[in-house]
Order: structure tokens, then C-alpha cells, then sequence
């Protein structure tokens, strides 16, 4: 019988799908990241389990326990507090033991905080990249977002509400005007989505909120060129009403760019 990987309520316990319903209802074991958070869901819905810890002080540990029970044909459902195992959450240890001994693994999708983040945010969204827990420490944030300015799409990280104001600080200072999301409690009943560009939203987080938190960055404006930057200095000089050839020569002096390419990059632009 199969391993069966069940995706849980990110928060409304109304989101699980009938089939997670079922499956956790017919496992002769639940694993569960904290048992407490699993007999709420199956309370809530008239379900009674036999129910395990396992999360990641004792992954290694119960890994080796269930793997004979998988193999004498017991099924055992897999969950965490919230959302699918293995993302972020414990499980993939299992997942990739059960897959090496040839058993087989069931995956029952359902709610995602990133997809829901993702589109709560309202930005174009045609590729994203998952972060994860942003790291802690200055440096190392530093760090992330001079890689991520020049990320063209959108990404998407989970944040603790303590570290938050911290977090968003960094961020306004390296990039304030890329377009950001929080996203709080989502799919519960005190739900919120600020959004606006990073030296906004940080001003609005000074002190830790409550709840969980999502982020999403907004795609990076496309980064301009020298050439180009140039150029709309120029234009902006002959619309002040410089003459053309004069303005391509201080901008040339300004920025090291060639006084010819200038003056004739801004007629082609006519």
C-alpha cells in the first residue's frame, strides 16, 4: 500500500480536499508534524486516526520505524501543520526512503500559501522563484537581495512576524522601489495584503504583526543601460530647450558616453 502525502489547510480549515478527507480517514497511521494541529483538522470534520508524531527531531528516527510498515502493506498518510509535506516542512526524508526501496508514493495536493500569496499579490506573474525562509542576519540578506535586483521575475519566501520589520527595512534599503506583497493569514478570517513598493510597505510594518506571513517580490524593473540612461538625459535637456548637439555634450562630459553616439542615438529617437 502506498505512502500517501497529504496537503492540509494552510489556515481555513474548510480547504482540504475530499480525497486528503478520505485518505487520512482509511491510513492505518497519520504522521503528523504536531499531533495537536492534526486532531483539530480531523475533529473538525469527524474523523478519528491513529496518529504519530514526526517532524524534524525525529524525521531520522521515525523514517526507520515506517518503513517496514510500508513494506508489510500498512498505508501511511503524511502531514504537516500546514500546507504540502517536504516544502519547507518535514517529509521529504521519508518521501525519498520510500521512493529507494521501490514502494509506492501518493501525492494529494491541495491549498498552497505560495500559490496563493502569488496571486493574492496581483503582479505579472509568467515565472516566479520559491525562496523559502529568508535567512536571518544583515549580510546574509544583503546578500539575497543584490542577487534577486537583478532577477528579472517575480520570487516568493516565507517571513516570521518577529523578524519581519527587519527584514523589510533591509530590503527598502537595497531596493525601495521594488513592488512588494505581504501577505498575512491567508484564507483566514483577519486576512491582509499590503502592497505598494518596499519603502512603503516596510513604513507600514515598523512593529511585528500577528499571524503568518508571505512575501512576494514584485518583478525588478528592467535595469537601464548607460546608452539609455543617456539618452533620456539628453532628450530631457532638449526638451528643457537646449540645443541637441550642447546637451549631447554634457552628458557626454557627465558620464563618459560618446558626444557623437548621443547626439545621434537622441535623432533616431525622434
Amino acid at each position: 500500500m502506498p505512502l500517501e502525502v497529504c496537503a492540509t489547510p494552510i489556515g481555513n480549515l474548510e480547504d482540504v480536499t475530499l480525497r486528503v478527507l478520505a485518505a487520512l480517514a482509511a491510513a492505518d497511521l497519520v504522521l503528523c508534524e504536531d499531533t495537536r494541529r492534526t486532531r483539530g483538522l480531523l475533529a473538525r470534520h469527524g474523523i478519528t486516526a491513529r496518529l504519530t508524531s514526526y517532524h524534524g527531531h525525529n524525521e531520522a528516527r521515525r523514517t526507520a520505524e515506517v518503513l517496514p510498515r510500508l513494506e508489510a502493506g500498512e498505508t501511511v498518510a503524511l502531514v504537516s501543520d500546514a500546507g504540502m509535506p517536504g516544502i519547507n516542512d518535514p517529509g521529504m526524508r521519508l518521501i525519498a526512503a520510500a521512493r529507494d526501496a521501490g514502494l509506492p508514493v501518493t501525492v494529494l495536493p491541495g491549498a498552497s500559501a505560495v500559490e496563493t500569496a502569488l496571486v493574492a499579490s496581483g503582479f505579472e506573474l509568467e515565472r516566479y522563484q520559491f525562496l523559502g525562509y529568508l535567512p536571518r542576519g544583515e549580510r546574509a540578506l544583503a546578500s539575497l537581495w543584490d542577487e534577486l535586483s537583478s532577477w528579472p521575475q517575480a520570487a516568493v519566501a516565507f517571513e516570521s512576524p518577529q523578524r519581519l520589520p527587519t527584514t523589510l527595512a533591509s530590503l527598502a534599503a537595497a531596493m525601495p522601489d521594488r513592488p512588494l506583497a505581504v501577505c498575512r493569514e491567508l484564507t483566514k478570517a483577519f486576512e491582509e495584503v499590503v502592497r505598494g513598493p518596499a519603502v512603503d510597505v516596510a513604513a507600514r510594518f515598523v512593529s511585528p504583526p500577528k499571524g503568518e506571513i508571505t512575501l512576494v517580490l514584485g518583478p525588478a524593473p528592467p535595469r537601464r543601460t548607460p546608452d539609455q540612461a543617456g539618452l533620456e538625459a539628453v532628450a530631457e535637456l532638449v526638451a528643457a530647450g537646449v540645443p541637441r548637439r550642447q546637451a549631447a555634450d554634457v552628458v557626454a562630459r557627465l558620464t563618459g558616453l560618446s558626444r557623437n553616439g548621443l547626439y545621434r542615438g537622441s535623432l533616431e529617437a525622434l
